[in-house]
């Protein structure tokens, strides 16, 4: 008691002090006012090229320098003309990237998790090799991939044509192609957090490695998986290259290759119809990156340590 006395007194004198101790903004500044100015400044770096697409988007001349300013102009004509203009069906590109970008997200977290609780749970030859191999691919930019797909894809339209060029079960299937690698790393570093006890549990009472994977593990990594399935749309959604090249015809498009029309055209740019289709493909991203918020940072973080 008499110990713990003087210690009180000290802190409660050392509160006091600094109580009294008048305010300097030098030395706010240097303790916690410079983390203020650079939050502050990131949030305007961050919300600003998002409010400037949402103003082009609103704004009815249909030009970037007259959206200088800021919602100076507001209409929604660039909206009726989105899903006004028949030679450019936006309403079938939204579906269209709905349908790919969620396929492909499903089937990537379920090839994925397949991959990665092989690579965690089992031990056979060329198991190393095979994970250094999915990280060595990922180096090579999918860009130098597009001859050669375009050519596979060529072959075997000739053979399947469910499978050829103009199809989006041939785009989905060229997505599943290249779902492994850094997605499969990422799972198999979180799988490894899950106590192999669990499997040793689960086959004392005569479980096999399907009902494991698909009744326990499958539970366990639902972070992981939420984290891969998004990353997976959201690419999915993003590219230009490979479905551009992949899908011609425009009812069979996605967002990224169709919106590209409205501003390639020599003479017939529309930079607020462009803007209005960015905004409206943004809210998937956006409605699927909230519902899985929870998941995100357990997710990543989980996986980093192993």
């Amino acid at each position: 008691m008499s110990t713990s006395t003087p210690v009180l007194q000290h802190t409660r004198t050392a509160a006091s002090a600094a109580a009294k101790r008048p305010f300097r903004l030098s030395r706010w500044f240097r303790a916690t006012g410079w983390r203020h100015l650079v939050g502050i400044a990131m949030i305007v770096f961050s919300v600003f090229p998002l409010l400037y697409v949402l103003s082009a988007s609103l704004n009815p001349n249909g030009t970037l320098l007259q959206s200088n300013g800021l919602f100076s102009s507001l209409g929604f004509d660039n909206y009726v003309t989105l899903f006004t203009n028949s030679q450019r069906p936006y309403g079938a590109w939204f579906i269209n990237t709905l349908v790919i970008g969620l396929t492909t997200a499903v089937g990537t977290v379920f090839l994925g998790a397949l991959a990665a609780y092989c690579f965690s749970r089992m031990r056979f030859a060329g198991r190393r090799f095979g994970l250094l191999s999915l990280l060595i691919v990922q180096i090579f930019p999918q860009l130098l991939a597009v001859v050669a797909i375009f050519l596979l894809l060529t072959t075997l339209g000739d053979i399947f044509p469910i499978l050829g060029l103009d199809n989006q079960i041939a785009l989905i299937m060229v997505y599943l192609g290249g779902a492994l690698g850094v997605n499969t790393y990422l799972m198999y570093g979180f799988f490894n957090t899950v106590p192999s006890s669990l499997d040793e549990a689960a086959k004392l009472d005569g479980a096999g490695h399907a009902r494991i994977f698909f009744t326990i593990i499958l539970r366990l990594v639902a972070p992981i998986l939420a984290v891969v399935g998004l990353l997976s749309f959201i690419a999915t959604t993003n590219d230009f290259v490979i479905s551009s090249v992949v899908l011609v015809t425009p009812e069979r498009q996605t967002l990224a290759v169709g919106l590209y029309q409205f501003v390639s055209d020599e003479f017939t740019t529309n930079w607020g119809v462009f803007a209005a289709g960015a905004v409206l493909a943004a809210i998937p991203v956006m409605a699927l990156f909230l519902y899985l918020q929870k998941y995100i940072v357990s997710g990543l973080t989980a996986g980093a340590v192993k």
